[in-house]
């Protein structure tokens, strides 16, 4: 076994350091989700933890790690007699992105169910993490099957596995981790919840702090062990203050006043439901304790709310997280005044009233709060890019690109608000990853018939396989009321839900889309169709056209914020290249469906439907889009011509697509014109 990079050795990250120890002390708290960009030191800090966990009490030869003074009764290894164990380190155990539902939650062996009445169970990776880590890396990226059973898991600390009657109960209670970069899509929230704490990470653009970085990590790779030797003390130390930290937590008194002001904080920030309210409380307990003290003050408090608000208060999948720390520390000082007699509960967290100091010289200094001093956390990092700006004229574009003379390029205009649309979804039966938008074949869903199993038995077809094996129990010496079932009669049943599907926006940034203020209405529109998407699970892909060209604005990418984001500071003006645009699109899905065969596409066209700009711009735009329909690609246009006349180009286009065109009213969900719209198209690739 690989020696683990040193806990103590992670230079900076104090925040990420400072809950993943919380949650070593009171694994109540909840666990973490750590956020942010790649390359920092997330999975590094995560794995080193397991080394500083305090050992674990467990009935020698249980599988499912039961506590020797309170061994579970329902324990398929069971039942246990009370008395001693033995002693192990708790486990940290990762959760793979494409880890199948039997890995994780076990598997049932059905043939010797059914034919024996045995119940064979083989532990999966939640039993292996009771009473540990389960830490999942990419946790963004998680099929949903495995999100529903790990939620399940979380809010009744047991997990079940129940297959065609037979069922196993077993334990489940863990400490869950994840790390995730927001680039690459955002978690469900009924999952974002179930996480106590969250952290935002970023790479220091401190140079010294870098080169520290740098130092540590090649002289970790030189010599693992040596370099782990020479960090013992500091592991030693910190292994101790846990410790001493989980001794001290029954004995901290959470105020009446310190309640008050997580309550009122709570409430301040619009937080949904009550757990956000218990979890700063166990976090602010934690945190005293941590600080080797038995009373919460504010500096807790403000730092529980740091640490358990944040992913809690987002509105909507497009707000970003964070809190407003003038709009915190008003709420802390409103509530918090007259909380001591001594006034040591103020909100600047100072204490100054001669208590007994907490050492100064523990891991992260002596309080609750890590330092603050250092890099600014790459808050500056990027800001160009959040904050909307567009390049002036004649300037390129994040393209590369410069936008042609004369194009007439105007300001980007802000979306109308988003509203519920209409369902769309491509035709016919796919196979792609599982979602909410199109029908496919899956592996959960409603039962449509049986086969052979290909591989492994997921999910049995009972009668099925009570036909395929009552023919032959004369022939195979049947004497008994059990069924003889061999491994021929088993079979697989066939089900049928929904997949996640590429959804490629094509939009209209011309000139022609800017007049008469459209704009506005058109981004709200493209930004109801990313929250829908965002809700069903699918990939989004970006592609604008104005001017003399079609860019790419965001390759195909399951994060709809940063689509969201390119769709804000689209500026408008010039041409409408519509065969360019068309073209960049085919190209797009062309090279997406090298990636990624399996998962079909759906093009959103959002456009008036004129083409002007070089010779025979009708014709070219014509039989660019004759191509998608040659492909078989389910594409929708959203007509966006308004006014008295109408000249019907949209539709045309759509014709040409092998489309549907829908108007504006017509997206929304409770227009007159139906509840439901499925893409019509050619689907000779769904079939």
């Amino acid at each position: 076994m690989s020696t683990p990079f040193p806990f103590t050795a992670v230079v900076g990250q104090d925040d990420l350091r400072l809950a993943l120890l919380l949650n070593a002390v009171s694994p109540a708290v909840g666990g973490v989700l750590v956020r942010g960009e790649k390359g920092t030191a997330k999975s590094t800090a995560v794995r080193a933890l397991s080394a500083l966990m305090p050992e674990v009490d467990v009935v020698a030869g249980c599988r499912f790690s039961c506590a020797p003074a309170a061994p579970d009764p329902a324990c398929p290894d069971g039942p246990h007699e009370m008395g001693p164990g033995v002693q192990r380190p708790a486990r940290m155990v990762e959760l793979p992105v494409g880890a199948s539902e039997d890995r994780l939650v076990g598997a049932l062996d059905i043939e010797r169910a059914l034919a024996e009445g045995v119940k064979a169970f083989e532990p999966g990776l939640l039993a292996d993490a009771h009473r540990g880590i389960l830490y999942v890396d990419e946790v963004n990226l998680l099929h949903d099957h495995l999100v529903d059973l790990l939620l399940d898991a979380a809010a009744m600390g047991a997990s079940y596995v129940e297959r065609e009657g037979v069922s196993v109960r077993h334990a489940a209670r863990f400490l869950l981790v994840g790390t995730m970069n927001p680039e690459e899509g955002e978690l469900r929230p009924q999952l974002l919840d179930r996480f106590g704490l969250t952290v935002e990470v970023a790479a220091s653009r401190e140079p010294d702090q870098r080169v520290e970085v740098v130092r540590r990590r090649l002289a970790y790779d030189d010599d693992p062990d040596g370099f782990a030797a020479r960090w013992a003390d500091e592991e030693t130390a910190v292994r101790a203050r846990i410790v001493a930290a989980r001794k001290l937590l029954p004995s901290v008194v959470l105020g009446d006043g310190a309640l008050r002001q997580i309550a009122a904080t709570c409430a301040a920030f619009e937080v949904d439901g009550m757990r956000a309210d218990i979890v700063m409380a166990r976090t602010a307990t934690t945190l005293a304790a941590w600080a080797g003290r038995t009373e919460v003050l504010a500096e807790d408090v403000r730092q529980a709310a740091l640490l358990a608000l944040p992913h809690r208060r987002r509105r909507n999948p497009f707000d970003a997280p964070g809190l407003d720390e003038d709009k915190l520390d008003e709420t802390l000082e409103e509530f918090g005044s007259g909380e001591n007699s001594d006034g040591s509960g103020g909100s600047d967290g100072s204490d100054d009233s001669g208590d007994e100091d907490p050492d100064p010289d523990g891991p992260d200094g002596g309080g609750g709060q890590p330092p603050q001093e250092g890099p600014d956390n790459g808050n500056d990092a990027g800001s160009s890019e959040s904050s909307g700006e567009v390049p002036a004229q004649g300037e390129p574009s994040e393209s590369g690109q410069a936008p042609s003379p004369g194009a007439g390029e105007q300001a980007p205009v802000r979306a109308a608000e988003p509203f519920r649309t209409k369902v769309l979804s491509v035709p016919g039966l796919g196979e792609g990853a599982a979602g909410r938008r199109s029908r496919a074949r899956t592996e959960h869903g409603r039962t449509t018939g049986a086969r052979r199993p290909r591989g492994a038995l997921t999910k049995l077809h009972l009668a099925a396989t009570v036909q395929a094996a009552a023919p032959h129990q004369r022939a195979r010496g049947r004497s008994g009321p059990g069924l003889v079932v061999r491994r021929d009669d088993l079979r697989q049943a066939t089900r049928e839900g929904r997949e996640g599907n590429l959804v490629l926006f094509v939009v209209d940034a011309s000139g022609s889309m800017a007049a008469r203020q459209r704009m506005s209405a058109v981004k709200g529109a493209v930004l109801s169709l990313l929250l829908d998407a965002y809700q069903r699970r699918d990939k989004v892909g970006l592609v604008t056209f104005r001017g003399s060209t079609g860019e790419v604005a965001l390759p195909p990418t399951s994060s709809v914020d940063a689509a969201a984001v390119r769709l804000e500071s689209l500026p408008t003006g010039g041409r409408t290249p519509l065969a360019a645009g068309l073209l960049r699109a085919h190209d797009v899905l062309r090279v997406e469906r090298l990636r990624d065969p399996a998962r079909r596409a759906l093009m959103v066209v959002v456009t008036d439907g004129r083409a002007t700009g070089g010779p025979e711009p009708v014709t070219l735009a014509g039989r660019a889009a004759r191509l998608f329909a040659a492909d078989g690609v389910a594409s929708v246009v959203v007509d966006c011509e308004s006014g008295p006349v109408r000249l019907g180009l949209a539709g045309q286009l759509a014709g040409e697509l092998g489309g549907t065109a829908v108007t504006l009213d017509e997206l929304r969900a409770d227009s007159i014109a139906g509840l439901v719209r499925d893409v019509q198209g050619n689907s000779r690739r769904a079939a």
